[in-house]
Protein backbone atom coordinates (compact mmCIF):
# COMPACT_ATOMS: atom_id res chain seq x y z
CA UNK A 1 0.00 0.00 0.00
CA UNK A 2 1.23 3.34 -0.47
CA UNK A 3 1.69 6.26 1.23
CA UNK A 4 1.56 9.92 0.65
CA UNK A 5 2.88 12.68 2.50
CA UNK A 6 2.51 16.24 1.86
CA UNK A 7 5.68 18.62 1.94
CA UNK A 8 6.72 20.73 4.80
CA UNK A 9 8.37 22.95 2.79
CA UNK A 10 5.55 25.29 1.29
CA UNK A 11 4.59 25.60 5.23
CA UNK A 12 8.45 26.96 6.17
CA UNK A 13 8.56 29.12 3.44
CA UNK A 14 5.01 30.42 4.15
CA UNK A 15 6.08 30.96 7.96
CA UNK A 16 9.45 32.67 6.79
CA UNK A 17 7.18 35.15 4.63
CA UNK A 18 4.85 36.18 7.00
CA UNK A 19 7.37 36.51 9.81
CA UNK A 20 9.19 38.93 7.53
CA UNK A 21 6.51 41.22 6.17
CA UNK A 22 4.96 41.77 9.99
CA UNK A 23 8.09 42.19 11.36
CA UNK A 24 8.79 45.03 8.17
CA UNK A 25 5.58 46.22 9.38
CA UNK A 26 6.63 46.87 12.87
CA UNK A 27 10.25 48.64 11.37
CA UNK A 28 7.62 50.80 9.45
CA UNK A 29 5.52 51.86 12.47
CA UNK A 30 8.39 52.22 14.59
CA UNK A 31 10.61 54.59 11.99
CA UNK A 32 7.74 56.80 11.60
CA UNK A 33 7.16 56.97 15.41
CA UNK A 34 10.94 58.15 15.73
CA UNK A 35 10.20 60.80 13.44
CA UNK A 36 7.40 61.98 14.93
CA UNK A 37 9.19 61.45 18.24
CA UNK A 38 11.83 64.46 17.14
CA UNK A 39 9.63 66.66 15.60
CA UNK A 40 6.73 66.91 17.88
CA UNK A 41 7.45 69.92 19.10
CA UNK A 42 7.13 71.59 15.25
CA UNK A 43 4.19 69.81 13.69
CA UNK A 44 0.45 69.79 15.35
CA UNK A 45 -0.28 66.29 17.02
CA UNK A 46 -3.12 66.02 14.73
CA UNK A 47 -1.50 66.44 11.49
CA UNK A 48 1.52 63.93 12.66
CA UNK A 49 -0.34 61.08 13.23
CA UNK A 50 -1.09 61.19 9.29
CA UNK A 51 2.86 59.91 8.69
CA UNK A 52 1.57 56.82 9.76
CA UNK A 53 -0.20 55.65 6.67
CA UNK A 54 3.08 55.83 4.75
CA UNK A 55 4.19 52.79 7.22
CA UNK A 56 0.81 51.29 6.19
CA UNK A 57 0.76 51.57 2.71
CA UNK A 58 4.37 50.50 2.31
CA UNK A 59 3.52 47.38 4.48
CA UNK A 60 0.84 47.11 2.09
CA UNK A 61 2.28 47.30 -1.18
CA UNK A 62 5.35 45.73 0.48
CA UNK A 63 3.70 42.45 2.06
CA UNK A 64 0.11 42.39 1.73
CA UNK A 65 -2.94 43.12 3.37
CA UNK A 66 -2.23 41.19 7.18
CA UNK A 67 1.28 43.00 7.52
CA UNK A 68 -0.95 46.36 6.41
CA UNK A 69 -3.80 45.44 9.32
CA UNK A 70 -1.19 44.87 11.74
CA UNK A 71 0.93 48.43 11.19
CA UNK A 72 -2.53 50.46 11.63
CA UNK A 73 -3.43 48.46 14.87
CA UNK A 74 0.48 48.95 15.81
CA UNK A 75 0.55 53.14 14.60
CA UNK A 76 -2.67 52.86 16.34
CA UNK A 77 -0.89 52.47 19.93
CA UNK A 78 1.89 53.23 19.75
CA UNK A 79 0.69 56.93 18.95
CA UNK A 80 -1.57 56.29 21.95
CA UNK A 81 1.22 54.76 24.11
CA UNK A 82 3.80 57.28 23.32
CA UNK A 83 1.88 61.06 22.12
CA UNK A 84 -1.32 61.57 23.42
CA UNK A 85 -2.22 62.48 26.93
CA UNK A 86 -2.08 60.94 29.71
CA UNK A 87 1.45 59.68 27.96
CA UNK A 88 2.71 55.75 28.32
CA UNK A 89 -1.26 55.15 29.02
CA UNK A 90 -3.43 53.51 26.51
CA UNK A 91 -6.71 55.83 27.74
CA UNK A 92 -7.35 59.45 26.54
CA UNK A 93 -8.08 62.41 28.42
CA UNK A 94 -9.58 64.63 25.89
CA UNK A 95 -13.10 62.76 23.96
CA UNK A 96 -12.26 64.48 20.93
CA UNK A 97 -9.26 62.84 20.87
CA UNK A 98 -10.90 59.27 20.67
CA UNK A 99 -12.61 60.49 17.73
CA UNK A 100 -9.76 61.67 16.00
CA UNK A 101 -7.81 58.23 16.90
CA UNK A 102 -10.66 55.94 16.09
CA UNK A 103 -10.90 57.85 12.33
CA UNK A 104 -7.13 57.69 11.87
CA UNK A 105 -7.44 54.07 12.59
CA UNK A 106 -10.53 53.46 10.46
CA UNK A 107 -8.27 55.52 7.65
CA UNK A 108 -5.49 53.47 7.81
CA UNK A 109 -7.33 50.11 7.65
CA UNK A 110 -9.27 51.33 5.00
CA UNK A 111 -5.75 53.01 3.43
CA UNK A 112 -3.97 49.21 4.06
CA UNK A 113 -6.64 47.26 2.96
CA UNK A 114 -6.93 49.47 -0.52
CA UNK A 115 -3.43 49.33 -0.98
CA UNK A 116 -2.73 45.47 -0.19
CA UNK A 117 -5.74 45.08 -2.96
CA UNK A 118 -4.41 46.61 -5.57
CA UNK A 119 -0.64 45.18 -4.66
CA UNK A 120 -2.66 42.22 -5.33
CA UNK A 121 -4.59 42.55 -8.12
CA UNK A 122 -1.24 43.39 -10.10
CA UNK A 123 0.27 40.09 -8.84
CA UNK A 124 -2.36 38.42 -10.37
CA UNK A 125 -1.77 40.36 -13.49
CA UNK A 126 1.23 39.50 -13.73
CA UNK A 127 0.77 36.23 -13.09
CA UNK A 128 -1.52 36.09 -15.66
CA UNK A 129 0.24 37.52 -18.10
CA UNK A 130 3.11 35.09 -17.88
CA UNK A 131 1.11 31.97 -17.55
CA UNK A 132 -0.43 33.43 -21.30
CA UNK A 133 2.97 33.85 -22.82
CA UNK A 134 4.36 30.60 -21.68
CA UNK A 135 1.35 28.80 -22.90
CA UNK A 136 1.48 30.17 -26.49
CA UNK A 137 4.76 29.88 -26.60
CA UNK A 138 4.14 26.29 -25.89
CA UNK A 139 0.96 26.23 -28.35
CA UNK A 140 3.23 27.55 -30.85
CA UNK A 141 6.31 24.89 -30.33
CA UNK A 142 4.20 21.87 -30.06
CA UNK A 143 2.94 23.07 -33.92
CA UNK A 144 6.17 23.92 -35.09
CA UNK A 145 8.76 21.15 -36.82
CA UNK A 146 8.81 17.45 -36.01
CA UNK A 147 7.48 15.51 -33.00
CA UNK A 148 10.87 14.94 -31.15
CA UNK A 149 12.03 18.60 -31.85
CA UNK A 150 8.72 20.27 -31.13
CA UNK A 151 8.80 18.60 -27.38
CA UNK A 152 12.11 19.27 -26.77
CA UNK A 153 11.70 23.04 -27.53
CA UNK A 154 9.22 22.69 -24.98
CA UNK A 155 10.96 21.03 -22.59
CA UNK A 156 13.72 23.78 -23.13
CA UNK A 157 11.21 26.82 -22.32
CA UNK A 158 9.85 25.02 -19.62
CA UNK A 159 13.29 24.68 -18.07
CA UNK A 160 14.34 28.19 -18.52
CA UNK A 161 11.01 29.64 -17.22
CA UNK A 162 10.40 28.26 -14.25
CA UNK A 163 14.35 27.62 -13.35
CA UNK A 164 15.30 24.44 -13.00
CA UNK A 165 18.30 22.20 -14.01
CA UNK A 166 16.62 19.67 -16.19
CA UNK A 167 12.97 18.73 -17.38
CA UNK A 168 12.10 15.21 -19.10
CA UNK A 169 8.93 14.71 -21.52
CA UNK A 170 7.87 11.35 -21.62
CA UNK A 171 4.66 10.08 -23.95
CA UNK A 172 3.66 6.65 -24.16
CA UNK A 173 2.42 6.32 -27.82
CA UNK A 174 -0.51 3.88 -28.83
CA UNK A 175 1.85 1.45 -30.68
CA UNK A 176 3.18 0.73 -26.99
CA UNK A 177 6.90 2.39 -27.32
CA UNK A 178 7.81 5.32 -25.81
CA UNK A 179 8.85 8.98 -26.95
CA UNK A 180 11.42 10.45 -24.29
CA UNK A 181 12.80 13.27 -24.78
CA UNK A 182 15.39 16.03 -22.39
CA UNK A 183 16.62 19.24 -21.78
CA UNK A 184 19.09 20.64 -19.24
CA UNK A 185 21.84 19.25 -17.35
CA UNK A 186 23.20 15.76 -18.21
CA UNK A 187 23.93 15.21 -14.49
CA UNK A 188 20.46 16.39 -13.15
CA UNK A 189 19.28 13.99 -16.16
CA UNK A 190 21.08 10.62 -15.17
CA UNK A 191 18.85 8.27 -13.70
CA UNK A 192 15.83 10.69 -14.11
CA UNK A 193 13.33 7.92 -15.47
CA UNK A 194 13.75 5.71 -13.01
CA UNK A 195 13.84 8.18 -10.36
CA UNK A 196 9.93 9.05 -11.21
CA UNK A 197 8.45 6.05 -8.50
CA UNK A 198 9.78 8.60 -5.59
CA UNK A 199 9.03 12.02 -7.28
CA UNK A 200 6.75 14.06 -6.18
CA UNK A 201 3.39 14.40 -8.28
CA UNK A 202 1.49 17.32 -8.78
CA UNK A 203 -2.16 16.21 -8.16
CA UNK A 204 -4.92 18.13 -9.98
CA UNK A 205 -6.66 20.93 -8.16
CA UNK A 206 -10.89 21.10 -7.20
CA UNK A 207 -13.01 22.03 -10.32
CA UNK A 208 -14.97 25.44 -9.50
CA UNK A 209 -17.33 27.15 -11.23
CA UNK A 210 -16.99 28.63 -14.73
CA UNK A 211 -16.94 32.32 -13.27
CA UNK A 212 -13.58 31.22 -10.64
CA UNK A 213 -10.16 31.32 -12.02
CA UNK A 214 -8.60 27.33 -12.48
CA UNK A 215 -8.01 26.29 -8.87
CA UNK A 216 -3.90 25.10 -8.79
CA UNK A 217 -2.98 21.46 -7.66
CA UNK A 218 -0.90 20.40 -4.93
CA UNK A 219 2.02 18.44 -4.22
CA UNK A 220 2.17 15.08 -2.48
CA UNK A 221 4.91 12.36 -2.35
CA UNK A 222 4.21 8.76 -3.47
CA UNK A 223 6.72 6.43 -1.43
CA UNK A 224 6.78 3.33 -3.28
CA UNK A 225 6.43 0.07 -0.91
CA UNK A 226 9.83 -1.24 -1.86
CA UNK A 227 13.09 1.13 -1.52
CA UNK A 228 15.06 -0.93 -4.14
CA UNK A 229 15.73 2.68 -6.29
CA UNK A 230 17.16 5.59 -4.36
CA UNK A 231 14.68 8.03 -3.77
CA UNK A 232 15.40 11.72 -5.29
CA UNK A 233 14.30 14.68 -3.57
CA UNK A 234 14.37 17.36 -6.23
CA UNK A 235 12.51 15.42 -8.87
CA UNK A 236 8.81 16.06 -9.46
CA UNK A 237 6.55 14.63 -11.60
CA UNK A 238 3.19 16.29 -13.74
CA UNK A 239 0.99 13.65 -15.27
CA UNK A 240 0.39 14.31 -19.17
CA UNK A 241 -3.62 12.92 -19.15
CA UNK A 242 -5.81 12.68 -22.24
CA UNK A 243 -9.25 13.05 -20.92
CA UNK A 244 -9.36 10.25 -17.79
CA UNK A 245 -6.53 8.41 -19.11
CA UNK A 246 -2.68 9.17 -18.42
CA UNK A 247 -0.37 8.83 -21.53
CA UNK A 248 2.77 10.37 -20.03
CA UNK A 249 4.41 12.40 -17.63
CA UNK A 250 6.70 15.93 -17.34
CA UNK A 251 9.57 15.06 -15.17
CA UNK A 252 11.39 18.70 -13.77
CA UNK A 253 14.38 18.78 -11.70
CA UNK A 254 15.17 21.61 -9.36
CA UNK A 255 17.40 22.39 -6.54
CA UNK A 256 13.81 23.76 -4.74
CA UNK A 257 11.18 22.14 -4.33
CA UNK A 258 8.67 25.28 -4.14
CA UNK A 259 6.15 25.93 -6.61
CA UNK A 260 4.03 28.90 -6.29
CA UNK A 261 0.26 28.50 -7.71
CA UNK A 262 0.90 30.08 -10.91
CA UNK A 263 3.70 27.16 -11.43
CA UNK A 264 1.44 24.71 -10.78
CA UNK A 265 -1.77 25.81 -13.33
CA UNK A 266 0.99 26.78 -15.61
CA UNK A 267 2.71 23.04 -15.31
CA UNK A 268 -0.65 21.43 -15.50
CA UNK A 269 -2.08 23.61 -18.57
CA UNK A 270 1.83 22.58 -20.80
CA UNK A 271 0.76 19.08 -19.77
CA UNK A 272 -2.59 19.44 -21.27
CA UNK A 273 -1.47 20.92 -23.93
CA UNK A 274 1.53 18.24 -24.72
CA UNK A 275 -1.70 15.60 -24.10
CA UNK A 276 -3.84 17.50 -26.72
CA UNK A 277 -0.96 17.70 -29.25
CA UNK A 278 0.06 13.76 -29.15
CA UNK A 279 -3.66 13.21 -29.91
CA UNK A 280 -3.39 15.97 -32.27
CA UNK A 281 -0.83 13.70 -33.76
CA UNK A 282 -2.61 10.49 -33.71
CA UNK A 283 -5.57 11.69 -35.38
CA UNK A 284 -3.76 13.17 -38.21
CA UNK A 285 -1.99 10.02 -38.68
CA UNK A 286 -5.40 8.34 -39.07
CA UNK A 287 -6.72 10.85 -41.35
CA UNK A 288 -3.46 10.84 -43.65
CA UNK A 289 -4.22 6.64 -43.65
CA UNK A 290 -7.45 7.16 -44.09
CA UNK A 291 -6.70 9.50 -47.09
CA UNK A 292 -4.07 6.78 -48.52
CA UNK A 293 -6.75 4.31 -48.07
CA UNK A 294 -9.54 6.26 -50.18
CA UNK A 295 -7.05 7.32 -52.57
CA UNK A 296 -6.23 3.88 -53.24
CA UNK A 297 -9.59 2.31 -53.59
CA UNK A 298 -9.88 5.02 -56.19
CA UNK A 299 -7.20 3.97 -58.22
CA UNK A 300 -7.63 0.62 -57.75
CA UNK A 301 -11.34 1.16 -59.02
CA UNK A 302 -9.92 3.48 -61.94
CA UNK A 303 -7.79 0.59 -62.64
CA UNK A 304 -10.05 -1.34 -62.92
CA UNK A 305 -12.52 0.29 -65.33
CA UNK A 306 -9.51 1.19 -67.36
CA UNK A 307 -8.16 -2.36 -67.77
CA UNK A 308 -12.03 -3.55 -68.67
CA UNK A 309 -12.04 -1.35 -71.65
CA UNK A 310 -9.19 0.45 -72.52
CA UNK A 311 -6.52 -2.36 -72.42
CA UNK A 312 -9.23 -5.00 -73.55
CA UNK A 313 -10.16 -3.05 -76.79
CA UNK A 314 -6.53 -2.84 -78.55
CA UNK A 315 -6.08 -6.65 -77.24
CA UNK A 316 -9.54 -7.59 -79.15
CA UNK A 317 -8.53 -5.97 -82.03
CA UNK A 318 -5.19 -7.80 -82.21
CA UNK A 319 -7.06 -11.48 -81.06
CA UNK A 320 -9.35 -10.40 -84.10
CA UNK A 321 -6.50 -10.17 -86.54
CA UNK A 322 -3.95 -12.38 -85.86
CA UNK A 323 -6.98 -14.66 -86.08
CA UNK A 324 -7.86 -13.27 -89.26
CA UNK A 325 -4.72 -13.63 -90.93
CA UNK A 326 -4.75 -17.78 -89.80
CA UNK A 327 -7.78 -18.49 -90.87
CA UNK A 328 -6.96 -21.44 -94.29
CA UNK A 329 -10.05 -20.79 -95.67
CA UNK A 330 -10.22 -17.52 -96.68
CA UNK A 331 -7.89 -16.17 -99.39
CA UNK A 332 -6.71 -12.74 -98.46
CA UNK A 333 -5.42 -9.99 -100.74
CA UNK A 334 -2.36 -8.94 -99.86
CA UNK A 335 -3.63 -5.67 -99.23
CA UNK A 336 -6.00 -7.19 -96.96
CA UNK A 337 -2.92 -9.03 -94.90
CA UNK A 338 -1.28 -5.64 -94.54
CA UNK A 339 -4.45 -3.99 -92.80
CA UNK A 340 -4.89 -6.64 -90.57
CA UNK A 341 -0.61 -6.32 -89.92
CA UNK A 342 -0.93 -2.69 -89.21
CA UNK A 343 -3.73 -2.77 -87.38
CA UNK A 344 -1.73 -5.27 -84.91
CA UNK A 345 1.07 -3.48 -85.38
CA UNK A 346 -0.98 0.14 -84.37
CA UNK A 347 -2.77 -1.63 -81.37
CA UNK A 348 -0.01 -3.39 -80.09
CA UNK A 349 2.09 0.16 -80.02
CA UNK A 350 -1.47 1.52 -78.13
CA UNK A 351 -0.94 -0.94 -75.81
CA UNK A 352 2.24 -0.67 -75.08
CA UNK A 353 1.79 2.90 -74.35
CA UNK A 354 -0.82 2.34 -71.76
CA UNK A 355 1.39 0.13 -70.51
CA UNK A 356 3.80 2.05 -70.15
CA UNK A 357 2.15 5.04 -68.46
CA UNK A 358 0.67 2.54 -65.61
CA UNK A 359 4.56 1.84 -65.21
CA UNK A 360 5.35 5.85 -65.25
CA UNK A 361 2.27 6.83 -62.80
CA UNK A 362 3.19 3.90 -60.26
CA UNK A 363 7.02 5.01 -59.97
CA UNK A 364 6.10 8.70 -60.01
CA UNK A 365 3.33 7.70 -57.18
CA UNK A 366 5.98 5.62 -55.26
CA UNK A 367 8.33 8.21 -55.85
CA UNK A 368 10.86 5.73 -57.16
CA UNK A 369 11.16 8.10 -60.68
CA UNK A 370 15.01 9.05 -60.87
CA UNK A 371 15.56 10.77 -64.45
CA UNK A 372 18.77 9.53 -65.85
CA UNK A 373 19.73 12.51 -67.01
CA UNK A 374 23.11 13.45 -69.59
CA UNK A 375 23.87 16.38 -72.21
CA UNK A 376 20.98 16.12 -74.80
CA UNK A 377 20.16 17.81 -77.77
CA UNK A 378 16.48 19.24 -77.12
CA UNK A 379 15.69 19.45 -80.79
CA UNK A 380 16.77 16.24 -81.71
CA UNK A 381 14.74 14.49 -79.46
CA UNK A 382 11.57 16.72 -80.44
CA UNK A 383 11.97 15.17 -84.11
CA UNK A 384 12.49 11.89 -82.79
CA UNK A 385 9.00 12.06 -80.84
CA UNK A 386 7.66 13.84 -83.82
CA UNK A 387 8.79 11.55 -85.75
CA UNK A 388 7.34 8.22 -83.66
CA UNK A 389 3.90 9.89 -83.48
CA UNK A 390 3.03 9.92 -87.38
CA UNK A 391 0.33 6.72 -86.68
CA UNK A 392 -1.07 8.81 -83.99
CA UNK A 393 -1.06 12.24 -85.83
CA UNK A 394 -1.66 11.16 -89.58
CA UNK A 395 -4.77 13.14 -89.54
CA UNK A 396 -3.55 16.66 -88.23
CA UNK A 397 -1.06 18.66 -89.14
CA UNK A 398 2.17 18.90 -87.30
CA UNK A 399 3.98 22.14 -87.67
CA UNK A 400 7.16 22.22 -85.27
CA UNK A 401 8.85 25.96 -84.66
CA UNK A 402 12.19 25.20 -82.82
CA UNK A 403 15.62 27.28 -82.79
CA UNK A 404 18.19 25.54 -84.41
CA UNK A 405 21.39 26.97 -82.20
CA UNK A 406 20.16 25.56 -79.48
CA UNK A 407 22.90 24.85 -76.77
CA UNK A 408 22.89 20.86 -75.05
CA UNK A 409 20.33 20.92 -72.13
CA UNK A 410 20.81 18.15 -69.08
CA UNK A 411 18.08 16.31 -69.17
CA UNK A 412 16.57 12.41 -69.49
CA UNK A 413 15.70 12.02 -73.41
CA UNK A 414 13.66 9.23 -72.74
CA UNK A 415 11.61 10.94 -69.83
CA UNK A 416 11.06 14.18 -71.86
CA UNK A 417 10.46 12.65 -75.11
CA UNK A 418 7.49 10.88 -73.40
CA UNK A 419 5.71 14.60 -71.81
CA UNK A 420 6.39 15.63 -75.89
CA UNK A 421 4.61 12.72 -76.75
CA UNK A 422 1.85 12.89 -74.25
CA UNK A 423 1.00 16.20 -75.08
CA UNK A 424 0.84 15.62 -78.82
CA UNK A 425 -1.19 12.55 -78.17
CA UNK A 426 -3.56 14.60 -76.10
CA UNK A 427 -3.89 17.28 -78.51
CA UNK A 428 -4.98 14.98 -81.46
CA UNK A 429 -7.82 13.18 -78.99
CA UNK A 430 -9.28 16.55 -78.27
CA UNK A 431 -9.33 18.60 -81.59
CA UNK A 432 -10.71 18.35 -84.97
CA UNK A 433 -9.10 16.47 -87.57
CA UNK A 434 -7.23 18.42 -90.35
CA UNK A 435 -6.56 20.78 -87.98
CA UNK A 436 -3.08 22.53 -86.80
CA UNK A 437 -1.29 21.37 -83.41
CA UNK A 438 1.68 23.75 -83.64
CA UNK A 439 4.76 22.55 -81.38
CA UNK A 440 7.09 25.57 -80.42
CA UNK A 441 10.40 25.96 -77.68
CA UNK A 442 11.84 28.93 -76.53
CA UNK A 443 15.02 29.42 -74.94
CA UNK A 444 15.47 31.91 -72.18
CA UNK A 445 18.84 32.89 -69.54
CA UNK A 446 17.30 30.16 -67.13
CA UNK A 447 14.92 27.91 -68.37
CA UNK A 448 14.00 26.15 -71.69
CA UNK A 449 9.86 27.00 -72.81
CA UNK A 450 8.11 24.03 -74.97
CA UNK A 451 4.56 24.86 -75.58
CA UNK A 452 2.17 22.42 -77.57
CA UNK A 453 -1.26 24.34 -79.25
CA UNK A 454 -4.38 22.48 -80.63
CA UNK A 455 -7.41 24.52 -81.86
CA UNK A 456 -10.32 22.04 -80.00
CA UNK A 457 -12.97 23.55 -78.12
CA UNK A 458 -10.46 24.78 -74.92
CA UNK A 459 -10.80 22.92 -71.19
CA UNK A 460 -14.00 24.11 -69.12
CA UNK A 461 -12.84 26.57 -66.26
CA UNK A 462 -14.27 24.04 -63.59
CA UNK A 463 -11.82 21.12 -65.44
CA UNK A 464 -8.83 23.45 -64.73
CA UNK A 465 -8.01 22.22 -61.12
CA UNK A 466 -7.91 18.30 -62.03
CA UNK A 467 -6.28 18.24 -65.51
CA UNK A 468 -3.18 16.53 -64.16
CA UNK A 469 -4.85 14.36 -62.16
CA UNK A 470 -4.69 10.09 -62.67
CA UNK A 471 -7.65 8.87 -64.29
CA UNK A 472 -9.22 12.63 -65.32
CA UNK A 473 -10.76 13.03 -68.60
CA UNK A 474 -12.71 15.92 -69.49
CA UNK A 475 -16.02 15.05 -71.21
CA UNK A 476 -18.02 18.00 -71.67
CA UNK A 477 -20.94 15.84 -73.21
CA UNK A 478 -18.37 14.54 -76.16
CA UNK A 479 -17.69 11.11 -77.39
CA UNK A 480 -15.70 9.70 -74.68
CA UNK A 481 -11.60 9.64 -75.87
CA UNK A 482 -9.48 7.02 -75.71
CA UNK A 483 -6.95 6.29 -73.33
CA UNK A 484 -6.85 6.06 -69.61
CA UNK A 485 -6.44 9.52 -68.56
CA UNK A 486 -2.95 9.32 -67.22
CA UNK A 487 -1.25 11.42 -69.87
CA UNK A 488 -1.17 14.53 -67.91
CA UNK A 489 -0.35 12.68 -64.76
CA UNK A 490 2.47 11.55 -66.29
CA UNK A 491 3.57 14.76 -67.72
CA UNK A 492 3.61 16.41 -64.58
CA UNK A 493 5.07 14.09 -63.06
CA UNK A 494 8.05 13.99 -65.29
CA UNK A 495 8.35 17.53 -65.45
CA UNK A 496 8.71 18.29 -62.24
CA UNK A 497 11.40 15.62 -61.52
CA UNK A 498 13.37 17.66 -64.00
CA UNK A 499 12.62 20.77 -61.67
CA UNK A 500 10.35 22.12 -64.32
CA UNK A 501 6.90 23.28 -64.23
CA UNK A 502 3.81 22.70 -66.30
CA UNK A 503 1.07 24.99 -66.94
CA UNK A 504 -2.56 25.10 -69.25
CA UNK A 505 -4.58 27.59 -70.66
CA UNK A 506 -7.02 28.23 -73.61
CA UNK A 507 -5.75 30.13 -76.80
CA UNK A 508 -7.63 33.11 -77.91
CA UNK A 509 -9.72 31.74 -81.07
CA UNK A 510 -10.50 28.49 -79.60
CA UNK A 511 -8.00 25.74 -78.66
CA UNK A 512 -5.72 24.67 -75.70
CA UNK A 513 -2.16 25.27 -74.88
CA UNK A 514 -0.47 23.42 -72.70
CA UNK A 515 3.41 24.31 -71.86
CA UNK A 516 6.21 23.03 -69.38
CA UNK A 517 9.84 24.62 -68.54
CA UNK A 518 13.49 22.56 -67.91
CA UNK A 519 16.22 24.55 -66.09
CA UNK A 520 19.07 25.53 -67.97
CA UNK A 521 22.54 24.24 -66.70
CA UNK A 522 26.44 26.08 -67.79
CA UNK A 523 27.07 23.88 -70.89
CA UNK A 524 30.31 22.33 -70.71
CA UNK A 525 32.89 23.98 -72.88
CA UNK A 526 33.68 20.89 -75.11
CA UNK A 527 29.50 20.64 -75.78
CA UNK A 528 29.25 24.34 -77.42
CA UNK A 529 28.74 24.36 -81.23
CA UNK A 530 31.78 27.14 -81.85
CA UNK A 531 33.91 24.51 -79.69
CA UNK A 532 33.10 22.16 -81.93
CA UNK A 533 34.24 23.67 -84.89
CA UNK A 534 36.95 25.83 -83.48
CA UNK A 535 38.52 22.21 -83.19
Amino acid sequence: MRRVYLPRSLLASAWRRWLIGYAAALGAVTAVSLLIGLVLGEINLANASMLYLLAVMASAVGFGRGPAIFASISAFLIFDWFFVEPIHQFTVSAPDEWVSLLFFLLTATVTGQLAAGQRQRAQEARQREREAVVLYDVVRLLGEGKPDQMLESVAERLRRELQLKAVGIELWQPDGHTTWVSAGDAAALAGLREARASARVLQPGPIRSTNDHAAPGRWVRIVQPTRALPVRRDVHLVPVRLSDKRVGALLLVGDSDEFDASDDRLLSAAAAQIGLAQERARLRQEATEAEILRRTDELRSALLSAVSHDLRTPLATIMASAGSLRQQDIVWTEEERLGFAQAIEEEADHLNHLVGNLLDLSRIEGGSLKPQKSWQALDAVIADTVDRLKLVTCSHRVRVVVPHDITPMWFDPVEIGEVIYNLIENATKYSPPETEILLTATISQREARVMVEDRGPGIPTEAMPHLFDPFYRVIDGRPRPKGLGLGLAIVRGLVEAHDGRVSVENRAGGGARFAFTLPLKEVPAELLPNAKASA
